[in-house]
C-alpha cells in the first residue's frame, strides 16, 4: 500500500484531475478553517469577560446607597441613604472572620491645574486599601497610607495621563496642583490597566475631601473586600449576611431593592464567564457543523470519485489486483488529500485569528485563539471521517465484478 509505485500512481491521479482535487481539498480546508475561527472567536468572547474584570480586585463588594420605596419600622418611604464613617467601623467590627479590607469612596468632579494647565477630573477620596480593590500599580512615588487619613493630609496621587496632560513630559512627585480651589501636593503616580478613563482620575484622602466639605463625615460608597479563601459559596452568605446588617441599621426594609445596592463582582464575573461558555458551546456546535458538513461533502465526492474510475478498477481486477489492493489505492489517496488540505486550512485559521488581535475588541471578542492541541484534534477527527468516507465506496467498488464494472458506461 505504501509503495513508491502506490505513491507515483496516486501523483498521477491528482495531476490528471485537478479539479476534483482542488474541489475535494478546498471542502476539507474550509471546513477545518470555519472550524478554527469559530471556536477562536468564542475563546475571544471569554477574553472580553476577562477583561472586563480583571483590572479590579474580584474579591470585591461595592454598597451603593439609595432611596427607601417602602415604610420601615415607622420610618417614611422616599428615604434618601446616607453612608457615614461609623458604618465602616461597625462593619470592621462586625465581620471579622470574612473581611480583608474595607475603603469609602467620595467620587467629584473637579477642576485640576497646574501652572497654565487645567482639565476636569474625577477625583476620589478614598483610604489606602481603595489600591487593592483597583489593582492601581505606582509608577512613580507612593499611594495614599493611613498617616494621610489620619492628619487629613492635602496629598494626591495621579494618574499617569493626568500627569501627562498637566505635566507633559515633567516629573510630578513633590509638585502642587489645584484641585477645586484648593492646593495639593503630588505624592505619587499610577497606572491602571481599565483605560484611559482609569488614569484620568486623582485620589485624595477622604477625610481631606470631607473636610474641605465643611467637616462632614458622609460617604458616597463603600468598598468592601472579603477574604479570597472564604470562596464562592462564602462570598455569597457574606454579601447576603451584609445586605441584612446594613438593611437593619438604616432602617431599611428586607423587600425594599431601592434602599441599597451590592453590586457582588464574584458573582458578576462568575455569571457572565458562564453566560460566555455557553455561548462558546453554541460557536463550537456551530463549527462542529461545519465539519460535518465538510465530511458529507468528502463523502459526495469520493462516491463520484469511485463511479468515475469504476471500469479502472474493473481493469486491475482483471489483471489479478485484490480487494485489499483496490481499497488501500484509493483510501490512500483520500487520507494524503484530506490530510494535507486539513491541516492547510487549520494553519490559515490559525493564522487569520493570531492577525485580529484586538481588532474585533468593538464586537466583544478580544484577541481570538485556539489550542494548537483542539484544532489538531479536530483536523485528525476530519481525516479520520475522511478516511471512512473513502473507504465505504471503495469497499463496494471492490466488491464488483471485473466483467460488470468492464460494462459499466
Amino acid at each position: 500500500m505504501f509503495s513508491r509505485d502506490n505513491w507515483k500512481e496516486i501523483f498521477e491521479t491528482i495531476q490528471k484531475n485537478k479539479l476534483r482535487t482542488f474541489l475535494s481539498g478546498f471542502t476539507v480546508s474550509l471546513g477545518i478553517l470555519i472550524f478554527v475561527v469559530l471556536f477562536g472567536f468564542g475563546n475571544g468572547l471569554i477574553n472580553t469577560f476577562d477583561d472586563f474584570f480583571g483590572d479590579d480586585a474580584t474579591n470585591v463588594f461595592f454598597i451603593f446607597p439609595g432611596r427607601t420605596t417602602i415604610p420601615y419600622k415607622g420610618y417614611k418611604s422616599n428615604r434618601t441613604i446616607e453612608f457615614e464613617n461609623s458604618d465602616l467601623a461597625d462593619i470592621e467590627k462586625n465581620f471579622p472572620l470574612f473581611l480583608e479590607y474595607v475603603t469609602p469612596r467620595i467620587s467629584r468632579q473637579d477642576t485640576v491645574k497646574y501652572k497654565q494647565e487645567s482639565n476636569s477630573y474625577t477625583t476620589l477620596g478614598v483610604a489606602p486599601s481603595h489600591q487593592l480593590s483597583e489593582m492601581t500599580i505606582i509608577m512613580k512615588g507612593r499611594y495614599l497610607n493611613k498617616l494621610d487619613i489620619k492628619n487629613k493630609t492635602k496629598n494626591a496621587v495621579i494618574g499617569r495621563l493626568v500627569e501627562q496632560d498637566l505635566f507633559g513630559a515633567k516629573n510630578s512627585v513633590g509638585k502642587f496642583i489645584d484641585i477645586g480651589g484648593s492646593s495639593f501636593r503630588v505624592v505619587g503616580v499610577f497606572q491602571d490597566d481599565g483605560g484611559d478613563n482609569e488614569e484620568r482620575v486623582v485620589v485624595i484622602p477622604y477625610t481631606t475631601r470631607q473636610l474641605i466639605e465643611k467637616n462632614n463625615d458622609k460617604i458616597n460608597q463603600i468598598i468592601v473586600g472579603f477574604k479570597p479563601q472564604i470562596g464562592y459559596a462564602g462570598a455569597m452568605a457574606f454579601e447576603k449576611s451584609l445586605d441584612r446588617f446594613i438593611r437593619e441599621k438604616k432602617y431599611i426594609s428586607p423587600q425594599d431593592q431601592n434602599g441599597i445596592f451590592i453590586r457582588n463582582v464574584a458573582d458578576q464575573l462568575k455569571q457572565n464567564q458562564q453566560f460566555a461558555r455557553v455561548l462558546q458551546i453554541i460557536v463550537a456546535l456551530v463549527a462542529f457543523g461545519t465539519i460535518i458538513a465538510g465530511i458529507i461533502g468528502i463523502s459526495n465526492i469520493m462516491v463520484f470519485v469511485v463511479k468515475e474510475r469504476t471500469k479502472e478498477l474493473g481493469i486491475r481486477k482483471a489483471l489479478g489486483a485484490t480487494p485489499k489492493a483496490v481499497i488501500g489505492t484509493i483510501l490512500l489517496e483520500s487520507v494524503f488529500i484530506t490530510t494535507i488540505s486539513g491541516f492547510v486550512g487549520m494553519l490559515i485559521g490559525i493564522a487569520i485569528l493570531s492577525s485580529l488581535g484586538e481588532k474585533l475588541k468593538d464586537f466583544f471578542i478580544t484577541n481570538p485563539y485556539i489550542d494548537t492541541g483542539t484544532a489538531i484534534f479536530a483536523t485528525m477527527i476530519l481525516i479520520f471521517f475522511g478516511a471512512i468516507a473513502g473507504y465505504v465506496p471503495a469497499r463496494r467498488a471492490a466488491r464488483i465484478k471485473p466483467i460488470v464494472a468492464l460494462r459499466d458506461e
